[in-house]
């Protein structure tokens, strides 16, 4: 009698195991009438050369595009959600813009691979210049940044491009050194220290970043904006220049100014920044040295960083009518996430 009630217990759960896998895939096989099922966000880039004709709505990226950067994946998902898109799209049509505005996130191009987006507020006041910035930027990068990059990196092989850009992160260690001791990272600013003597040492100058490789030394990277952020400033406007940093905000844009303060590159080696009586590699009276030496190598860093991104950076305009906005979205998260680091 024991034996067969026990038989009947193992029945009776098995069957309240099938009756609620069964209710699961209801769930998510139908979705209630006007909620929005959502995807992992594709792993996708930003770019400036504009050449496609989206035919998305405003705020939707293409789902046509899979993690692996592939199109079956999402081919397959399609054809699975197929007998449900009909019902799924005349209630996304009944909605209100106000409904849609809040469902239709955009997503994040820089975000990684499940890397969950923060919630941020997007205070544009200025949209109107900023998106006449915008689309200059674009233009200057179609006809001239994107050319010119894409004759370096034909010249300039992978490795020395990421070589040169370990460099030019090497050289500006004292101001994320600094706001990690603004920040009270103690840790950070010792590994940023570490850092910079081995790679200047044994990395040849940062060519090598020796101290990653061998040492497991990485911090994130801090800088001024941050700073204010930890410190409760807001974000304020968000601001888009026609010079790097390009995208930015107002908090951003007074932090960035503050790290050209803190970095001694800026008055002991090219001293566009003059102290008196500090030493200096070029004399602070040839200032059209310094001038042409500081924007060298910001056209330098700027140019090579394009060029690593020269793929990465294609096409993100073919899968967003409002490019914009998803930039901007996506800046805010970043910059929401680095602060939280």
């Amino acid at each position: 009698m024991g034996k067969s009630l026990l038989t009947q217990c193992v029945r009776g759960c098995l069957l309240l195991s099938s009756m609620a896998m069964l209710g699961g895939c209801a769930e998510w096989a139908e979705p209630p009438s006007g909620a929005i099922t959502r995807m992992a966000p594709p792993t996708l880039s930003l770019g400036a050369d504009q050449s496609g004709s989206p035919a998305q709505s405003s705020g939707e990226l293409s789902a046509d595009v899979a993690l692996d950067g592939s199109s079956e994946a999402s081919t397959q998902v399609a054809a699975e959600s197929e007998p449900s898109a009909s019902g799924a799209k005349a209630s996304a049509k009944a909605r209100t813009q106000e409904e849609r505005a809040v469902d239709d996130e955009f997503i994040d191009p820089f975000a990684k691979a499940g890397e969950q987006s923060p919630e941020v507020e997007e205070y544009d006041p200025w949209e109107k210049f900023n998106v006449a910035i915008f689309n200059f930027n674009r233009k200057v990068d179609r006809y001239v940044m994107k050319p010119v990059a894409t004759v370096y990196d034909f010249i300039v092989p992978d490795e020395v491009e990421l070589g040169i850009r370990r460099m030019f992160y090497n050289v500006r260690f004292v101001p994320r050194m600094l706001n990690n001791l603004f920040q009270g990272k103690f840790k950070g600013a010792g590994i940023e220290m570490g850092r910079f003597l081995i790679n200047s040492s044994l990395g040849l100058g940062g060519y090598l970043d020796f101290a990653k490789e061998v040492f497991g030394l990485e911090t994130p990277s801090e800088d001024f904006g941050q700073t204010l952020g930890v410190y409760g400033v807001k974000p304020g406007r968000f601001l888009v220049l026609p010079i790097p940093p390009f995208v930015t905000t107002t908090r951003d844009l007074m932090g960035f100014i503050a790290d050209i303060f803190l970095d001694p590159w800026n008055y002991l080696v090219f001293p566009s920044i003059q102290l008196n009586g500090a030493p200096s590699v070029i004399a602070p009276t040839d200032r059209l040295t310094i001038t042409f030496a500081q924007l060298g190598m910001r056209a330098g860093d700027v140019i090579n960083e394009r060029s690593i991104n020269l793929e990465s950076f294609q096409g993100v305009e073919d899968s967003t009518v409002d490019l914009y906005g998803a930039v901007r979205n996506a800046y805010l998260q970043q910059r929401s996430r680095s602060i939280r680091q």
